[in-house]
């Protein structure tokens, strides 16, 4: 009779660990929010568990909307993406000052989420993804943005608004937003004025 191993095997744990929640933090300036970044959230949104998207403070610029304005039109255009599909993740809006990874690790978030628009984007999204690894261990994940959206930029968005007709932001901005920015343009806001001398000289 075959003798029984007398090996033993480590006894498996009763107790099971509940499952970690993957937080994402989508960063930027949103200024102004496009349809591009709606896209990366709609898509953040089926991968993650919750996403933040935080609206930056540069001390260094002078923004077109202030942050309190961002913050707003984020909130009202997310608004009816969560009506309209509640199964996929929650999103926070939150504005914030300072580094992103200080702020990514003060709300609990242990991923960074960006949109990749073209080989340029990429470039650039990779060297500051292997920086925000090394300096606060945050790892980047990447969404390619849809074909639409390749190359819409908000600063593209501030030079049509200075320079060109407001039909011509139709494909890049929420209705609400492009409201906004005819609004800014007819009371001369100083980045406006100041981009339509530049195209001038």
């Amino acid at each position: 009779m075959p003798k029984r191993s007398t090996s033993s095997r480590r006894p498996v744990s009763s107790r099971s660990h509940p499952p970690r929640r993957h937080v994402a933090l989508f960063p930027g300036s949103f200024d102004p929010v496009t349809f591009g970044h709606l896209d990366v959230i709609s898509r953040g949104r089926l991968l993650f568990d919750e996403l933040i998207v935080a609206v930056g403070r540069n001390p260094g610029k002078d923004p077109l909307f202030s942050l309190d304005e961002r913050v707003a039109m984020i909130r009202e255009l997310v608004e009816p993406m969560i009506r309209d599909d509640p199964g996929a993740a929650r999103v926070r809006v939150d504005g914030y000052s300072g580094l992103t990874i200080d702020f990514a690790k003060k709300v609990g978030a242990n991923v960074l989420l960006r949109g990749i628009r073209n080989l340029s984007d990429l470039q650039s999204e990779v060297q500051q993804a292997l920086t925000n690894r090394q300096v606060g261990g945050l790892e980047t994940a990447f969404v390619v943005a849809g074909q639409d959206f390749a190359y819409t930029s908000s600063s593209l968005i501030r030079q049509i608004t200075a320079m060109g007709e407001p039909s011509q932001l139709k494909s890049m901005v929420p209705a609400s937003v492009a409201k906004r920015l005819r609004e800014l343009k007819r009371r001369g806001h100083p980045m406006l004025v100041r981009l339509a001398e530049e195209g001038r000289d």
